[in-house]
């Protein structure tokens, strides 16, 4: 790399540098066979359970020792300790999976661990919450995953365990609360495919709830994906979610209005793909389903335009140059 010095290491350096990392390869195999020793008898006791702790700070992806850890605390420990106890002993390993996902964000483990961790917290109450243990807990959850959503905001990881939350919690966060939320994610970065993916879902569900009028929010919507587009227009996931939007409504006005958004867009951007991709789809929707309210010429044209937008797209996206031969040889 530029502008860094290159260090030279001795023969000596780089063979002592082996050597440690030999002692710690033979360090993880011995504490490996061990732990998998006593789990194989069973060994359910405390100082197994601290060498599971060693082990999964080594290597927090081998999940038969999650496994291995989880059954420690259902057969050996928790049988034996008060509510207070087992309290204390789950928020230690929350504090565990916390440490360990500073570190590995996006291994599915230790998200794992923690939900289990969750469903065993006992019922009861806390001198700050009269909710109990429980609402406690769930609110603390809910501070840590956004915390981990400001250091990688598009963590899919992060996203599904902040829904696991948002389901289980006591006391229900509003879902308006959590539509202001996922905007916000979206205004500081358009791309994030998870926040557009949340915010579908909590859309959805006030539409079925009746605490929002869907065409308005709809409308609404394409406002915000329409900014976005004209922003990044060569962002997936803009054009995925608008896709969604226009997937709801069965009015041919608005995907008129919508291509010809996209027509002024791609006068902008003469090669972006996903102007070309998304006018494709939404012309052939247009022939496939208000085919009978077109005249022969319009059908014509939309269909000349299909024709020569994916032969444009061949030459702009020449990897998928036979998807779109394809797509130009098949039937609306």
């Amino acid at each position: 790399m530029h502008g860094v010095k290159r260090v030279r290491y001795s023969r000596e350096a780089l063979a002592a540098q082996k050597e440690r990392e030999l002692a710690k390869l033979k360090e993880f195999q011995g504490l490996t066979a061990e732990v998998l020793d006593r789990k194989k008898r069973k060994d359910h006791g405390r100082e197994s359970f601290d060498l599971t702790t060693r082990l999964l700070h080594v290597n927090p992806e081998f999940y038969t020792i999650w496994n291995y850890r989880r059954l420690i605390l259902l057969d050996g420990v928790f049988p034996t300790s008060t509510p207070t106890q087992t309290n204390e002993i789950l928020s230690d390993d929350l504090s565990l999976t916390t440490t360990l996902l500073k570190q590995h964000p996006k291994v599915y483990w230790i998200w794992n661990h923690r939900q289990w961790c969750l469903r065993q917290v006992p019922d009861g109450p806390t001198d700050t919450d009269p909710n109990g243990w429980r609402q406690s807990y769930w609110n603390k959850e809910l501070f840590v995953v956004e915390k981990m959503l400001e250091v990688d905001p598009r963590n899919f990881h992060a996203w599904n365990y902040r829904r696991h939350v948002l389901d289980n919690m006591p006391v229900k966060r509003t879902e308006l609360s959590e539509l202001a939320y996922t905007k916000r994610k979206i205004e500081a970065n358009f791309s994030n495919f998870s926040a557009w993916h949340q915010r579908s879902k909590v859309l959805t569900s006030l539409w079925s709830a009746g605490k929002l009028d869907k065409p308005k929010s709809i409308e609404e919507e394409l406002d915000l994906v329409k900014n976005a587009m004209y922003t990044d227009p060569g962002d997936q996931s803009v054009w995925i979610y608008h896709r969604w939007l226009i997937s709801l409504g069965d009015s041919k006005n608005v995907v008129d209005r919508e291509i010809l958004s996209i027509d002024e867009l791609l006068d902008e951007q003469p090669d972006s793909k996903w102007c070309m991709e998304s006018l494709v789809f939404y012309k052939r929707l247009l022939l496939r389903k208000y085919s009978e309210s077109l005249t022969d010429e319009e059908r014509w044209k939309l269909g000349s335009d299909c024709e020569g937008l994916l032969a444009k797209l061949q030459r702009v996206d020449p990897d998928r140059k036979q998807r779109y031969i394809d797509l130009s040889g098949h039937s609306v």
